[in-house]
């Protein structure tokens, strides 16, 4: 372990981040450079390939991962001690790195936990978080967490038992203490909606938490005399127009040419052409969309052939009609006339010698069809041992495939985004190199075709109909991997839309605008998980729960509930004062008194007669008066959340 110089050790209240790959790195740089908090990272020791994080992409990197070690490292590290700087004489922007295999006891102490603020843990593997969350915790009761973990169910289980711990430890512990104690994040769940809304035009951003919904929808750039539908706000101005609908992709550095976040009124009237992100509805947890993921595993029309159901229905239709042949002709209760007919299908039934001629031929032609019965049984068990077979397999995409996603890689994020896209009804085929994945049983399950390849390789993309698909979304770990993949699908499918997950956002933009310049009719967008996670676990660490975010192109915009006693830019104000274009925007007021509110904002609302939703009123009168008592959902980008949290920004 290398320790922490003397001049760079970090004073009490400093935020600390422990992790093992891009997530950190970029967290890191968020609070220090948004939130202008003193930060420590703890990370692992270097790799051969100085600055590189160690999943950024396949052994075979080439350019593309160079380009991110050496981004990566200018973020952090700096000559010997590895401190990042930034400006001036450097020592207030500095960021002191600590060296560790694993964040034990011994590395948290020596980065400072005792005082630390708050702690977020973002290694790629669960366990190593859960175990140095504990150690943090038994460490510093009073520290913040915030926990990355892919396991959702377990990271409510986990996320109890700290908050237990905390409130064992420090008897008295404030309501909104607690709350904020211990976040479970996870970086696949903040990046698999703004992932699958790349792949279908107008696709709905949905953001959840518990007891509240914000739907925002994209919508493209009105036509020639057409207008844009109007929603409940505009959250948006995308940079795309009705004479450029591809737009520029836009980034923090796009200037005027990039998109809007939070416009006003004036700015909304004066962009009547450009396309837009507008806030749809805001919903409680009994309108939730019902999740379509668990269907049946093997529906009975592909147990049996055609051919065997339409021969047990022919077997069934003469053994009906030899029953009502034998009621008619012998007359009695019809239940013992169909008894007696299947005694003779089985041949169980004692021979009619000298009985009447009708019975006779009757018991001869039942008799003929328990004969053919016979074979068609034995078909339809070795059918259906045939299809049990085939369950465990992987299916093959149908003939007549099309409009349908590719989905390359089913990692942590391609199983997300696999799971959200199936939920809302997108045909979709999966290309993994790697039969053991994680995302394979649930595509198994969800019956979803799959092709096992190298994407790289000739003929896959092809098996996975790409000619006829509607949109392609390369998810891989590897940047070079996810750029050929979506250049060869290009070549062969050039109005293809396609989504490239990519580490390094001066090498999206570069990709951005090459495919753009040689596909000018097709559209492209690549995104990052660090960049669309890094602000939601950011927010987390300054001990506000953000309820979700949506991207908007390559940036990214926050909701969350705060307390208005708190926020001196609205307090005192109306909700048209309020409003800061480009920073924030008041979207809903907490109705449920103080002492009644829950930190889901699942409160029981008023019985006044006004419109709410799950105690929030959100269409709000631009003229009310925000008081110190109230709480407020607001969307906010990150500048102007920091700034919100009182903590000046650049």
């Amino acid at each position: 372990m290398h320790p922490i110089p003397r001049q760079l050790r970090p004073a009490a209240g400093h935020m600390l981040v422990s992790g093992d790959d891009a997530l950190a790195h970029r967290l890191a740089a968020e609070l220090r450079d948004v939130y202008r908090q003193q930060v420590t990272l703890l990370v692992p020791p270097s790799r051969p390939s100085p600055g590189l994080p160690p999943n950024a992409g396949a052994p075979s990197g080439g350019r593309a991962l160079a380009l991110l070690g050496r981004v990566s490292a200018g973020i952090v590290r700096t000559g010997g001690s590895r401190a990042a700087a930034d400006g001036g004489d450097g020592r207030q922007n500095e960021m002191p790195v600590l060296e560790s295999d694993d964040p034990d006891d011994d590395a948290l102490r020596q980065a400072g936990v005792e005082t630390a603020q708050a702690l977020a843990l973002v290694h790629e593997n669960d366990e190593t978080n859960i175990r140095a969350a504990l150690t943090a915790r038994r460490l510093n009761p009073r520290l913040r967490l915030v926990i990355r973990l892919y396991n959702r169910k377990l990271g409510q289980h986990i996320e109890e038992l700290l908050d237990q711990a905390a409130v064992l430890a420090v008897p008295g512990m404030a309501a909104d203490d607690i709350d904020s104690s211990t976040t479970v994040l996870s970086d696949a769940d903040t990046a698999a909606p703004a992932l699958a809304a790349t792949a279908v035009t107008g696709t709905s951003k949905i953001v959840q938490a518990d007891g509240l919904l914000l739907r925002a929808a994209e919508r493209p750039p009105p036509g020639p005399g057409g207008a844009a539908e109007p929603g409940l706000c505009t959250l948006a101005l995308l940079s795309s127009t009705s004479s450029d609908p591809g737009g520029v992709e836009g980034s923090e550095d796009s200037g005027s040419a990039g998109p809007l976040l939070l416009p006003n009124d004036r700015a909304v009237a004066a962009a009547s052409r450009r396309g837009r992100i507008v806030l749809e509805a805001v919903t409680g947890p009994e309108e939730r969309p019902v999740s379509r993921l668990s269907g049946p595993a093997l529906p009975f029309r592909e147990l049996f052939s055609r051919r065997v159901r339409w021969s047990f229905a022919g077997v069934a239709t003469a053994v009906a009609a030899l029953a009502v042949a034998s009621w008619l002709t012998g007359g009695g209760d019809p239940l013992h006339a169909a008894y007696i007919t299947l005694l003779d299908l089985f041949a169980i039934n004692d021979p009619e010698v000298g009985g009447q001629t009708d019975r006779q031929i009757l018991q001869l032609l039942t008799g003929l069809v328990g004969l053919l019965l016979l074979p068609l049984l034995v078909a339809a068990v070795l059918e259906a041992l045939s299809s049990f077979r085939s369950a465990t397999a992987l299916r093959r995409p149908p003939r007549g495939l099309a409009a349908h996603v590719v989905l390359l890689g089913l990692g942590k994020i391609g199983t997300r985004v696999l799971g959200r896209l199936r939920e809302i009804g997108i045909p979709v085929v999966c290309v993994e190199n790697d039969p053991e994945a994680r995302g394979v049983a649930l595509a198994r399950r969800l019956r979803v075709p799959v092709i096992i390849g190298d994407v790289t390789q000739e003929g896959v993309l092809e098996a996975a109909r790409i000619h006829r698909a509607h949109a392609l979304l390369a998810l891989t770990s590897s940047d070079t991997t996810n750029l050929e993949a979506a250049l060869y699908a290009r070549s062969v499918a050039s109005h293809l839309r396609v989504a490239l997950r990519l580490y390094d956002d001066d090498f999206a933009t570069a990709v951005y605008r090459t495919l753009r310049a040689a596909h000018p009719g097709a559209l492209t967008r690549s995104r990052s998980v660090t960049s669309l996670s890094a602000p939601a676990f950011a927010s987390a660490m300054m001990g506000r729960q953000v309820l979700g975010a949506i991207s908007v192109e390559r940036r990214v915009l926050l909701f969350a509930a705060l307390d208005v006693a708190e926020l001196p830019q609205l307090e005192g104000r109306t909700i048209a004062e309020a409003l800061r274009p480009g920073m924030w925007r008041v979207l809903a007021l907490d109705m449920a008194a103080p002492g009644d509110r829950r930190p889901d904002l699942s409160a029981a609302p008023p019985d006044d007669g006004a419109e709410h939703t799950s105690g929030l009123l959100f269409d709000l009168h631009p003229g009310h008066l925000l008081r110190p008592g109230d709480r407020v959902v607001v969307a906010a980008t990150r500048r102007g959340l920091a700034e919100l949290l009182g903590h000046r920004t650049r």
